[in-house]
């Protein structure tokens, strides 16, 4: 595999997780596919490989963005009790049906949603629009959230934040709490993935199930080490140039992923 493109990807994956709440799957995923077709892995099953791999990686840039964020007073737990057991059950529900069916209308009504909530991030205001759902919406939201990360191999943060943003919580408490949700969620979803890849043929060695281990330990050693710099600039920086940070990367994500149907 290659070393350095995969220490750059997991450099960049820290550093989105930390700073903006999301795993940094739009990052690691495309790439780590590219290198197992490289290595003559055929495109099926590199891409559940790269899902499998990228969502174990975000288990671990998690655990240091949150720590981060804790450290900052900014997670808040009360909301992460009620989405976290949500967002397990979806991401399960996610990484079966990844194994099961194929994914292209899912695929592009993700990227017209993306699209969506980009532009209306980039043009409102910091203030709240409306409150928090009580219980029943909130483990709804999150359920389905569940669901569609483990499709895209994300953290959850793509929508996690702008939901809550929404919803009146403040944006780095946003990013914070969306941080520590995607923790369970990116567990979920990669004992889905190691279950759902255990009789796949033709997996590469070093791999447990979609979870290939020599590209996880790749781009986990640089994830380490520059999730708590994007968590630390989190909070340095203004909420509205956040909103808008993470309104450009949604568009990106959305136009990387519509680029893949042409």
């Amino acid at each position: 595999m290659d070393l350095p493109l995969l220490l750059f990807s997991g450099a960049v994956a820290g550093t989105l997780a930390g700073l903006l709440g999301i795993g940094g799957g739009v990052i690691i995923v495309p790439i780590v596919t590219l290198l197992f077709e490289g290595h003559g892995i055929p495109h099926s099953l590199a891409i559940k490989l790269a899902l499998g791999t990228s969502l174990a990686t975000i288990v671990v840039t998690a655990l240091s963005s949150i720590w981060t964020h804790h450290r900052k007073g900014a997670v808040d737990w009360g909301l992460f009790r009620v989405m976290g057991p949500s967002v397990v059950v979806g991401s399960f529900v996610g990484a079966w049906l990844a194994d099961v069916i194929p994914g292209h209308a899912l695929y592009v009504a993700f990227i017209v949603f993306l699209f969506a909530v980009s532009v209306q991030m980039a043009l409102s205001r910091v203030g709240a629009h409306r409150g928090l759902p009580g219980r029943p919406g909130l483990a709804a939201a999150s359920t389905t959230v569940g669901v569609v990360s483990a499709l895209m191999g994300i953290g959850g943060g793509a929508m996690h934040v702008p939901f809550l943003s929404y919803c009146g919580v403040p944006v780095k408490r946003a990013i914070a709490t969306a941080a520590a949700v995607g923790l369970p969620l990116a567990v979920s979803a990669t004992l889905g993935y190691v279950i759902g890849g255990l009789d796949e043929t033709g997996i590469p060695p070093g791999s447990i199930g979609y979870v290939n281990l020599p590209v996880f330990g790749g781009v986990v050693a640089a994830s380490l080490l520059f999730a708590p710099l994007g968590a630390m600039l989190a909070h340095k920086l203004p909420d509205l140039l956040l909103r808008r940070l993470f309104a450009a990367f949604l568009f990106v994500l959305a136009s990387r992923m519509a680029y893949g149907l042409l």
